[in-house]
């Protein structure tokens, strides 16, 4: 079980520092935990802690050395009482790390968040062996289990990942042991964050957070641009030992425990908890990266030319084009455009959004000490999700709202699964937040005013897709390349910066150069610490939803309601089976050109405009 997955920063954060006075951007919600715990020192804290323990002791007393001895409805009871305990766990992690990512720099708020992990680690350390007895079951006995009860059967999909780990399987002692020793590695995340949500920069006079300064690049004025990339490689250089520090440890982390496992990869775990074969991954990389000339070369040297460059610089390369407005798009107006996307999409989407913005389940505004970025987070199935943002009105913080909206209808609809089988593997979790984006982009471009607001929504949607996919996969490129030099040693911070920009011409292409400082930018990007690997869902979540949208575009009969059986399932069905009513398949390799050509497309577009 997996008490509380850390929220991962979803989007390139887009902040800049809030502004003075009268909110412009209306009346930004805030969340609402009650529905979780009204506090940290609620009787309902206290009772689901004390339950916990108990529960984790009786089960283990119950179960443990007997699992074969089980019949089938004995084997049920056990899931559902296993069940019973991630939710309980579920809801006190959600509710410590969702009042810990409001505001990361709060010393009680991290201590107990940390007080809460420690506790859930010492009360479920003596479920280890349910995963690792349960590989011990014969296929045949299980699959004859299976087949006298059908509720335990529901349950097929949990075995089938849990015996996917069979071959990497320790002793109990040495399961134990690493359950145990989770919460270290925890801290060093919890020290990578505080670091970046510490850190302070000095741009044209101000001094700004991370996001601030991250979001100065995408300012109009160029010169802004310059100083707050210089400032951003300024403030990383003086802090590389530490990022430096933290990726060596995790990575010699990673490689301990998967030499001692056997895994065949550095890639291997994140492949089978994304339920995903290694060639189908492999098949979408490869695919990438052979397109890289075609798009993100190709929509560079168009930008260069908008931009009026000889050549182009880093912080040329999420730049608003020259006849680009810069407008403020307020909280309601948001609202609406995202509610009108979705309602006219299917009538039950904007039912389902709804309440994110009335109950409090949406925590929108820029506040210091607040996590960067944007994410949603289901928390668990008998509450509902909370998404995150940090709102400043530009249209792509528009799109982020829809993005993780997307989320939180898919985590609304797959809650009904139950607690271990509404988790969706990350290479689909990304389905409904990319295509919640793509109804709301096709909402925009359908009402755009003339040929040049049609050109800038174009454009800024290539270049998301483009962040999305190459830049995502030019990420996942760096993790290989970072994990495989680890095992050889100890990697310094130049060794670090080499790895990052082996990767950055080849996906960025000829159209740029790149400034002094720029080789630390590998430093702030959460996922490689929080989630090794993790980037190419991104990648494979866009591919995939361009190929369905490409069969919804073609007027697929029955189309919405495939789609909400596709989101209800969760984490019930793999990939293929999710796919296959949609006439798709995700290890052919055919499968990924179709989603990249809608890339191409656009770009075939904006060159159009240039006849």
């Amino acid at each position: 079980m997996q008490p509380f997955a850390v929220p991962l920063f979803e989007k390139t954060p887009t902040f800049e520092k809030p502004e003075t006075g009268a909110a412009p951007l209306g009346n930004l919600p805030e969340w609402d935990l009650s529905d979780l715990y009204t506090s940290e020192n609620a009787p309902e804290m206290k009772r689901d802690l004390d339950w916990l323990e108990q529960a984790c002791a009786s089960f283990a007393t119950d179960y443990e050395g007997k699992l074969a001895e089980l019949d089938a409805k004995g084997l049920l009871d056990c899931v559902l009482r296993d069940e019973k305990i991630s939710q309980v766990a579920g809801r006190i992690m959600s509710y410590a790390g969702l009042r810990y990512y409001q505001q990361t720099t709060d010393a009680e708020r991290a201590k107990f968040l940390s007080d809460c992990q420690e506790k859930i680690t010492n009360f479920t350390t003596p479920l280890v062996f349910f995963s690792l007895e349960l590989n011990r079951l014969e296929d045949d006995h299980l699959t004859a289990l299976m087949a006298e009860n059908a509720d335990l059967a529901r349950y097929e999909p949990v075995f089938r990942r849990i015996r996917a780990m069979k071959p990497y399987q320790l002793s109990d002692e040495l399961e134990k042991f690493l359950h145990d020793l989770g919460v270290v590695g925890d801290a060093w995340e919890r020290l990578f964050d505080e670091t970046i949500a510490g850190l302070e920069f000095e741009v044209q006079g101000e001094t700004l957070g991370i996001e601030g300064t991250l979001n100065l690049l995408t300012e109009q004025d160029r010169d802004t641009r310059e100083a707050a990339a210089q400032e951003l490689a300024r403030v990383f250089g003086d802090t590389i030992k530490t990022f430096a520090r933290v990726h060596n440890t995790q990575a010699k982390e990673k490689e301990i425990v998967d030499r001692w496992r056997g895994m065949p990869s550095a890639q291997m775990a994140r492949h089978l908890s994304n339920d995903v074969e290694p060639e189908v991954v492999e098949a979408l990389r490869s695919a990438v990266v052979a397109a890289y000339p075609r798009l993100s070369h190709r929509y560079y040297e168009l930008k260069r030319k908008w931009l009026g460059l000889d050549r182009m610089q880093v912080w040329d390369r999420n730049a608003p084009l020259p006849m680009e407005q810069t407008r403020k798009v307020g909280w309601d107006e948001a609202e609406q455009m995202v509610m009108s996307a979705y309602s006219a999409f299917d009538p039950r989407m904007g039912e389902i959004v709804a309440p994110f913005f009335s109950k409090g389940w949406i925590d929108a505004g820029v506040k210091p000490g607040k996590a960067p970025g944007a994410f949603a987070h289901p928390t668990v199935t008998d509450a509902h999700p909370y998404v995150l943002l940090n709102y400043l009105g530009k249209p792509r913080d528009v799109m982020t709202l829809a993005h993780e909206l997307g989320h939180g209808v898919h985590q609304v609809l797959a809650a009904g699964q139950g607690e271990l089988l509404s988790s969706t593997p990350l290479t689909l979790a990304e389905t409904a937040s990319v295509f919640g984006e793509m109804l709301t982009f096709r909402k925009m471009l359908d009402t755009a005013k003339d040929q040049g607001e049609r050109k800038v929504l174009l454009a800024g949607k290539v270049e998301d897709m483009i962040n999305t996919v190459v830049r995502q996969i030019a990420f996942y490129d760096f993790e290989c390349k970072l994990h495989a030099a680890r095992r050889g040693g100890e990697l310094t911070p130049d060794d670090i910066n080499a790895l990052w920009m082996s990767v950055q011409a080849e996906s960025l292409g000829p159209s740029f150069d790149f400034m002094d400082g720029y080789e630390t930018f590998w430093a702030y990007v959460p996922h490689f610490v929080h989630s090794p690997f993790y980037v190419y869902a991104y990648a494979f979540g866009d591919g995939l939803v361009n190929a369905l949208y490409s069969v919804y575009a073609e007027g697929a009969e029955g189309f919405e309601d495939k789609y909400f059986d596709m989101l209800k399932a969760g984490g019930s069905k793999h990939h293929k089976e999710l796919l296959a009513p949609f006439g798709l398949d995700a290890s052919d390799p055919k499968f990924w050109d179709k989603g990249l050509s809608m890339i191409e497309g656009f770009i075939d577009e904006l060159e159009a405009m240039e006849d």
